[in-house]
């Protein structure tokens, strides 16, 4: 495995808002104008030490002559669509919930291919088994999530009013802690938490894939706007990526280690969060059915005002 790939701490994006990445030394936005020959660099936003999250630090082993990548690591999906929007990155691999909220905002944002499904954990104490335990109970989840969609699903086909539990926004990294130190008697939540939790003595109480918006999870996004202006880079990128996760898949005991001894970790938790995962790049029919469904959920919860049109969610000229 080679060490061409660049992680830019999110400090650094005002820099990289200033310097932009390079065709030769130019960005990205101008490809259409390089010459034949000359390299691109295209810059993706990512989030670190997160299993699904984790194929742009692979994508140079796999990428399409003409194309090289750095990897921007932000801290969380919204602000990854932040700096699509503001063109920071070029790409990003992003949960599809911000970036359906970001295009019911008028943002110009398209998911171009799927990157991973799955990776979802609802996890309770030994007096949560079911989601009827959950009355009373204090209770942790992601807000704006998908997550937090399928909870409410969960909920209601539970016949378990929110109102009836003490449910507290908590960050994805602290969520775990949190759980262990007893401040919440269960989470609906993500992965490596989930596995974290159930290491330490936690249950599962219910499956956070049994409701219409299925595993689905994350995407690769980039902006209308470079779609537009340099088709030919996107057709390269979703190449890459493709060609990326359809590696990764098979293969995930070389690049987990690679994950962990660049991140941190405790390897036999990530072993046990990488059976929650499912990597993919296909926008299949079943696929964009999820994301209507995902979108129609969060109009009728009110995370949004009116559930866009699956064409102005994904475009789907770029893979099979």
């Amino acid at each position: 495995m080679s060490p061409r790939r660049l992680l830019v701490p999110a400090a650094a994006l005002a820099a990289l808002a200033l310097t932009g990445c390079s065709v030769g030394t130019g960005t990205a936005a101008d490809t259409a104008d390089a010459a034949p020959g000359e390299t691109v660099t295209v810059k993706v936003g990512t989030l670190r030490g997160q299993p699904h999250f984790y194929a742009p630090f692979l994508y140079e082993d796999h990428a399409v002559d003409g194309v090289e990548f750095e990897v921007v690591t932000l801290d969380t999906t919204p602000a990854l669509s932040d700096a699509l929007v503001a063109g920071t990155v070029d790409f990003a691999i992003s949960g599809v919930t911000p970036t359906i909220s970001s295009i019911a905002q008028d943002r110009d944002l398209k998911i171009v291919a799927s990157a991973a499904d799955g990776g979802a954990g609802f996890v309770g104490n030994d007096e949560v088994a079911s989601p009827a335990d959950l009355v009373g109970k204090t209770v942790g989840y992601i807000q704006g999530s998908a997550q937090e969609v399928a909870m409410r699903l969960t909920l209601e086909e539970a016949g378990v009013d929110p109102e009836d539990i003490d449910l507290v926004t908590v960050p994805v990294p602290e969520m775990a802690g949190q759980f262990a130190a007893g401040d919440l008697d269960a989470f609906f939540g993500v992965e490596i938490g989930a596995s974290i939790a159930l290491q330490n003595g936690g249950q599962e109480f219910a499956d956070p894939y049994a409701t219409p918006i299925g595993k689905v999870n994350i995407g690769l996004i980039t902006t209308g706007a470079l779609i537009e202006e340099s088709p030919d880079l996107v057709q390269k990128v979703v190449d890459t990526h493709v060609a990326t996760t359809e590696w990764m898949t098979g293969n995930e005991e070389e690049w987990l280690t690679e994950m962990v001894d660049t991140f941190g970790g405790d390897q036999a938790i990530f072993d046990t969060a990488i059976e929650n995962f499912w990597m993919r790049s296909d926008l299949s029919d079943e696929y964009l059915g999820q994301l209507e469904a995902l979108a129609g959920e969060m109009a009728e919860l009110g995370f949004i005002e009116d559930a866009p049109a699956i064409e102005d969610i994904a475009d789907t000229s770029f893979v099979e």
